[in-house]
Order: structure tokens, then sequence, then C-alpha cells
């Protein structure tokens, strides 16, 4: 038992730094994508968003998206996942939101789609 313990425990401060900012986005109920689209990305989005689903059904996500777009098929489970949970999903751009990027952020629910100054 105490092996398992230490194995779950991070090896170094940027490791704890990590698991505080996963834990804290999700108390936050916010979900990030920075960088491409593609099946690994998909895939961390996807779990969080059904995770917070489960959580709290129907209470409002914060998506964030930095990203230049990428793998369609990959993107498209995101966005179907945004649609299909009960949880509105706000999208909000930060810097970057081209290609499949601006598919996710118009998948927001209406009237909670919006971009930084920048973006």
């Amino acid at each position: 038992m105490e092996e398992e313990e230490k194995e779950e425990q991070p090896k170094s401060d940027l490791g704890l730094f990590s698991k505080k900012l996963e834990r804290y986005f999700f108390e936050k109920r916010a979900v990030y994508l920075w960088g491409v689209v593609d099946d690994k990305s998909a895939k961390d989005v996807v779990s969080k968003l059904l995770l917070l689903e489960a959580d709290k059904p129907g209470e409002e996500i914060k998506f964030y998206i930095n990203s230049p777009g990428g793998v369609v098929t990959s993107g498209m489970v995101m966005y179907d996942t945004m649609q299909m949970i009960s949880s509105p999903v706000s999208t909000i751009c930060m810097g970057l939101a081209a290609s499949m990027g601006s598919i996710l952020l118009s998948g927001g629910a209406k009237g909670k789609r919006f971009i930084f100054p920048h973006g």
C-alpha cells in the first residue's frame, strides 16, 4: 500500500504544481486546449468534459482554446461531446482558434462564445 501511495505522488516541484493546477481547473469547472487538435488532446478534453458533467450535471463548463487546429475527426469528438452533455459549455479563445480550433470555439452554448481582444 505504501508503495502505491509513493507512486501517485509527483516526483518534483513541477509535478506537484501540475497536480495543483489540474485540481484548480477542475474546481473552477475549466478545461483548456493548448496546441494542436489530435487524438491525445481530444482524449484529454473529452475525459475532462465527461468528468465535470458527471460531477455536476447541467452546471456551466468553461473551455479555453488556444489552437492552430488539427485533425478534424479528433476535433469532432470534442465538438460532439460539448453538444451531448447537459452542462452548457462557454468557449473562450485566448490567442488563436484557427481551423478546427474555430469550429470548437463555435461549439460553445449560444451567447457563451468569447474571444480575447488579441485572439
